[in-house]
Protein backbone atom coordinates (compact mmCIF):
# COMPACT_ATOMS: atom_id res chain seq x y z
CA UNK A 1 0.00 0.00 0.00
CA UNK A 2 3.00 2.53 0.37
CA UNK A 3 6.24 2.95 -1.43
CA UNK A 4 9.07 4.47 0.16
CA UNK A 5 11.12 7.20 -1.51
CA UNK A 6 13.75 7.75 1.05
CA UNK A 7 14.74 5.13 4.20
CA UNK A 8 16.89 5.77 7.31
CA UNK A 9 17.75 9.12 6.29
CA UNK A 10 19.22 9.41 9.80
CA UNK A 11 19.55 6.82 11.88
CA UNK A 12 22.21 7.17 14.95
CA UNK A 13 22.22 7.97 18.38
CA UNK A 14 21.94 11.60 19.67
CA UNK A 15 25.52 13.18 20.37
CA UNK A 16 24.90 13.67 23.77
CA UNK A 17 25.18 10.22 24.57
CA UNK A 18 21.53 9.26 25.35
CA UNK A 19 19.94 6.46 24.22
CA UNK A 20 17.56 8.47 21.93
CA UNK A 21 17.33 7.28 18.22
CA UNK A 22 15.65 9.54 15.50
CA UNK A 23 14.59 8.02 12.07
CA UNK A 24 12.96 10.46 9.18
CA UNK A 25 11.68 8.69 6.64
CA UNK A 26 9.29 10.01 3.40
CA UNK A 27 6.32 8.24 2.56
CA UNK A 28 4.42 7.95 -0.59
CA UNK A 29 1.07 7.78 0.02
CA UNK A 30 -1.30 6.43 -2.77
CA UNK A 31 -4.89 7.58 0.01
CA UNK A 32 -2.88 11.51 -0.07
CA UNK A 33 -1.63 11.42 -3.53
CA UNK A 34 1.21 12.87 -1.64
CA UNK A 35 4.57 12.27 0.18
CA UNK A 36 4.64 12.31 3.82
CA UNK A 37 7.31 13.21 6.36
CA UNK A 38 7.60 10.85 9.26
CA UNK A 39 9.92 10.87 12.40
CA UNK A 40 10.49 7.77 14.63
CA UNK A 41 11.55 8.43 17.91
CA UNK A 42 12.52 5.72 19.78
CA UNK A 43 15.20 4.27 22.69
CA UNK A 44 17.38 1.55 21.51
CA UNK A 45 16.62 -0.40 24.40
CA UNK A 46 13.16 -0.79 23.26
CA UNK A 47 13.95 -3.83 21.30
CA UNK A 48 14.95 -5.69 24.31
CA UNK A 49 11.07 -5.03 25.79
CA UNK A 50 8.62 -8.18 24.12
CA UNK A 51 5.65 -5.66 23.28
CA UNK A 52 6.63 -1.86 22.34
CA UNK A 53 4.22 0.73 23.07
CA UNK A 54 2.91 2.67 19.79
CA UNK A 55 2.43 6.87 20.03
CA UNK A 56 1.42 8.26 16.52
CA UNK A 57 1.22 12.37 17.08
CA UNK A 58 -0.46 14.87 14.40
CA UNK A 59 1.40 17.87 13.24
CA UNK A 60 5.20 16.08 13.70
CA UNK A 61 6.75 18.98 12.54
CA UNK A 62 5.94 20.60 15.71
CA UNK A 63 7.79 17.76 17.45
CA UNK A 64 11.33 18.98 16.03
CA UNK A 65 10.39 22.89 16.83
CA UNK A 66 9.82 21.48 20.42
CA UNK A 67 12.87 19.41 20.60
CA UNK A 68 11.09 16.13 21.62
CA UNK A 69 13.79 13.89 21.01
CA UNK A 70 14.96 15.89 24.45
CA UNK A 71 11.82 15.92 26.11
CA UNK A 72 11.63 12.16 25.40
CA UNK A 73 14.91 11.66 27.10
CA UNK A 74 14.24 13.69 29.56
CA UNK A 75 11.39 11.85 30.97
CA UNK A 76 12.64 8.04 29.48
CA UNK A 77 15.72 8.63 31.90
CA UNK A 78 14.11 9.81 34.71
CA UNK A 79 12.44 6.25 34.85
CA UNK A 80 9.23 7.41 34.56
CA UNK A 81 7.59 5.36 31.85
CA UNK A 82 7.52 2.64 30.37
CA UNK A 83 9.13 2.07 26.47
CA UNK A 84 6.85 3.92 23.57
CA UNK A 85 7.74 3.87 20.38
CA UNK A 86 6.66 7.79 19.01
CA UNK A 87 5.91 8.80 14.88
CA UNK A 88 5.35 12.20 14.28
CA UNK A 89 3.58 12.73 11.38
CA UNK A 90 4.20 16.02 9.25
CA UNK A 91 1.12 17.81 7.87
CA UNK A 92 0.46 18.62 4.61
CA UNK A 93 -0.04 21.80 3.22
CA UNK A 94 -3.48 21.42 2.97
CA UNK A 95 -3.92 20.69 6.54
CA UNK A 96 -7.56 21.90 7.22
CA UNK A 97 -8.75 19.38 4.90
CA UNK A 98 -6.55 16.29 5.90
CA UNK A 99 -7.57 16.68 9.79
CA UNK A 100 -10.57 17.55 11.00
CA UNK A 101 -13.86 14.70 11.19
CA UNK A 102 -13.67 12.00 8.93
CA UNK A 103 -16.85 11.27 8.80
CA UNK A 104 -18.83 15.13 9.09
CA UNK A 105 -17.37 18.20 7.63
CA UNK A 106 -16.93 21.30 9.00
CA UNK A 107 -19.81 24.20 8.20
CA UNK A 108 -17.28 25.82 5.29
CA UNK A 109 -16.74 22.05 4.05
CA UNK A 110 -13.57 21.51 5.60
CA UNK A 111 -12.39 17.94 6.31
CA UNK A 112 -12.75 16.53 2.74
CA UNK A 113 -9.17 14.87 3.07
CA UNK A 114 -9.94 13.48 6.52
CA UNK A 115 -11.18 10.54 5.50
CA UNK A 116 -8.39 9.43 3.09
CA UNK A 117 -5.66 10.66 6.07
CA UNK A 118 -7.86 8.06 8.12
CA UNK A 119 -6.53 5.43 5.65
CA UNK A 120 -3.26 6.52 5.43
CA UNK A 121 -3.21 5.79 8.89
CA UNK A 122 -4.69 2.72 9.51
CA UNK A 123 -3.29 0.80 6.16
CA UNK A 124 -0.29 2.44 4.67
CA UNK A 125 1.91 4.05 8.11
CA UNK A 126 0.86 2.09 10.77
CA UNK A 127 1.75 -1.08 8.22
CA UNK A 128 5.06 0.56 7.36
CA UNK A 129 6.09 1.17 10.85
CA UNK A 130 5.69 -2.74 11.93
CA UNK A 131 7.12 -4.09 8.62
CA UNK A 132 10.44 -1.26 8.90
CA UNK A 133 11.04 -2.14 12.41
CA UNK A 134 10.05 -5.73 12.29
CA UNK A 135 7.29 -5.37 14.98
CA UNK A 136 4.83 -8.14 15.03
CA UNK A 137 2.39 -6.19 17.10
CA UNK A 138 2.19 -3.48 19.78
CA UNK A 139 1.47 -3.57 22.96
CA UNK A 140 -1.07 -0.79 22.52
CA UNK A 141 -1.42 2.34 20.33
CA UNK A 142 -2.17 5.79 20.90
CA UNK A 143 -2.71 8.72 19.06
CA UNK A 144 -2.12 12.86 19.81
CA UNK A 145 -2.37 15.74 17.97
CA UNK A 146 -1.99 19.60 18.85
CA UNK A 147 -5.19 21.99 17.30
CA UNK A 148 -6.86 20.50 14.24
CA UNK A 149 -4.50 17.57 14.66
CA UNK A 150 -5.54 17.13 18.31
CA UNK A 151 -9.64 17.06 16.76
CA UNK A 152 -8.00 14.40 14.49
CA UNK A 153 -6.56 12.83 16.51
CA UNK A 154 -9.70 12.03 18.85
CA UNK A 155 -11.78 11.17 15.68
CA UNK A 156 -9.96 8.67 14.13
CA UNK A 157 -9.58 6.98 18.10
CA UNK A 158 -12.87 7.31 18.44
CA UNK A 159 -14.01 5.32 15.52
CA UNK A 160 -11.67 2.94 15.69
CA UNK A 161 -11.35 2.11 19.51
CA UNK A 162 -10.65 -1.52 19.36
CA UNK A 163 -6.80 -0.29 17.58
CA UNK A 164 -6.49 2.10 20.29
CA UNK A 165 -6.00 2.61 23.90
CA UNK A 166 -5.44 6.78 24.52
CA UNK A 167 -5.48 9.61 22.87
CA UNK A 168 -3.96 13.00 23.67
CA UNK A 169 -5.73 16.60 22.64
CA UNK A 170 -3.72 19.79 23.00
CA UNK A 171 -5.36 23.03 22.45
CA UNK A 172 -7.65 20.57 20.62
CA UNK A 173 -9.93 22.78 17.70
CA UNK A 174 -13.24 21.24 19.50
CA UNK A 175 -15.08 23.65 18.47
CA UNK A 176 -15.22 22.23 14.81
CA UNK A 177 -19.02 22.79 14.17
CA UNK A 178 -21.48 22.07 10.98
CA UNK A 179 -22.94 24.48 11.60
CA UNK A 180 -21.67 28.30 10.95
CA UNK A 181 -22.25 30.05 14.88
CA UNK A 182 -23.80 33.73 12.87
CA UNK A 183 -26.74 31.32 11.82
CA UNK A 184 -29.46 31.84 13.82
CA UNK A 185 -30.03 28.55 14.86
CA UNK A 186 -26.89 27.32 15.42
CA UNK A 187 -26.87 25.24 19.21
CA UNK A 188 -23.54 24.29 20.58
CA UNK A 189 -25.27 21.34 22.30
CA UNK A 190 -25.98 19.82 19.13
CA UNK A 191 -23.94 21.37 16.19
CA UNK A 192 -20.42 20.84 17.22
CA UNK A 193 -19.53 17.82 15.56
CA UNK A 194 -16.82 16.08 17.86
CA UNK A 195 -19.11 16.53 20.90
CA UNK A 196 -21.63 15.14 18.85
CA UNK A 197 -20.02 11.77 17.62
CA UNK A 198 -19.24 11.36 21.42
CA UNK A 199 -23.08 11.20 22.37
CA UNK A 200 -24.25 9.40 19.96
CA UNK A 201 -21.56 6.32 20.31
CA UNK A 202 -20.79 3.86 22.10
CA UNK A 203 -19.19 3.06 25.64
CA UNK A 204 -15.32 1.43 24.74
CA UNK A 205 -14.02 1.60 28.21
CA UNK A 206 -10.72 0.87 27.43
CA UNK A 207 -10.41 4.15 25.67
CA UNK A 208 -8.51 7.10 27.83
CA UNK A 209 -8.71 10.84 27.44
CA UNK A 210 -6.24 13.17 27.89
CA UNK A 211 -7.07 17.32 27.35
CA UNK A 212 -4.45 20.36 27.34
CA UNK A 213 -5.89 23.76 27.29
CA UNK A 214 -3.81 26.84 28.20
CA UNK A 215 -5.81 29.88 29.54
CA UNK A 216 -4.64 32.12 27.00
CA UNK A 217 -5.34 29.56 24.40
CA UNK A 218 -7.77 32.68 22.42
CA UNK A 219 -9.99 35.21 23.60
CA UNK A 220 -13.14 34.28 22.19
CA UNK A 221 -16.17 33.92 24.20
CA UNK A 222 -18.88 32.65 22.24
CA UNK A 223 -21.51 32.21 24.81
CA UNK A 224 -20.26 35.34 26.77
CA UNK A 225 -20.50 33.20 30.27
CA UNK A 226 -16.59 34.51 30.82
CA UNK A 227 -14.86 31.45 29.97
CA UNK A 228 -12.60 31.32 26.39
CA UNK A 229 -14.29 28.71 24.05
CA UNK A 230 -10.84 26.07 23.93
CA UNK A 231 -11.76 25.51 27.71
CA UNK A 232 -15.40 25.40 27.38
CA UNK A 233 -15.62 22.99 24.00
CA UNK A 234 -12.78 20.82 26.39
CA UNK A 235 -15.13 20.55 29.35
CA UNK A 236 -18.16 20.09 27.14
CA UNK A 237 -16.64 17.17 25.78
CA UNK A 238 -15.67 15.85 28.68
CA UNK A 239 -19.23 16.06 30.23
CA UNK A 240 -19.95 13.62 27.74
CA UNK A 241 -17.51 11.75 27.69
CA UNK A 242 -18.97 11.17 31.30
CA UNK A 243 -22.32 11.11 30.32
CA UNK A 244 -21.27 7.93 28.22
CA UNK A 245 -19.52 6.25 31.23
CA UNK A 246 -15.98 7.42 31.14
CA UNK A 247 -14.64 8.04 34.84
CA UNK A 248 -11.98 10.55 36.11
CA UNK A 249 -9.52 7.58 35.75
CA UNK A 250 -10.04 7.57 32.36
CA UNK A 251 -9.85 11.29 31.75
CA UNK A 252 -7.07 13.64 32.43
CA UNK A 253 -7.40 17.59 32.15
CA UNK A 254 -4.63 20.12 32.05
CA UNK A 255 -5.26 23.73 32.19
CA UNK A 256 -2.28 25.87 31.70
CA UNK A 257 -2.38 29.22 33.54
CA UNK A 258 -1.13 31.43 30.82
CA UNK A 259 -0.82 28.78 28.44
CA UNK A 260 -0.95 29.61 24.94
CA UNK A 261 -2.15 28.11 21.58
CA UNK A 262 1.81 27.55 20.58
CA UNK A 263 4.78 24.93 20.40
CA UNK A 264 6.05 26.11 23.89
CA UNK A 265 2.70 25.67 25.62
CA UNK A 266 2.75 21.94 23.90
CA UNK A 267 6.32 21.19 24.57
CA UNK A 268 5.49 22.23 28.26
CA UNK A 269 2.85 19.89 28.32
CA UNK A 270 3.75 16.99 26.40
CA UNK A 271 6.26 15.32 29.70
CA UNK A 272 2.77 15.29 31.55
CA UNK A 273 1.11 13.43 28.57
CA UNK A 274 3.34 10.89 28.96
CA UNK A 275 3.70 10.30 32.24
CA UNK A 276 -0.15 9.82 32.73
CA UNK A 277 -0.05 7.49 30.03
CA UNK A 278 3.01 5.71 30.24
CA UNK A 279 3.90 5.79 33.76
CA UNK A 280 6.10 2.76 35.29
Amino acid sequence: MFNILSLFLTSMPLKNNTDIITDYYIVDSIFLNRKVIVDCYYSSDYFNHPLISLLLVNDGQDLRIMHFKNILEKVYNNGNIEPVFCVGIHCASDRKNEYGTANILDYKGRGAKAAFYTQFVMEELIPFIRNTYNIISFKEKSFAGFSLGGLCALDIVWNYPHEFFKVGIFSGSLWWRDKDQEDADFNEDTDRIMQRQVREGRYYPWLKFFFEVGTQDETADRNNNGIIDSIDDALDLIKELKNKGYTAESIKYLEMKDGRHDVPTWAEAFPAFLEWGWRK
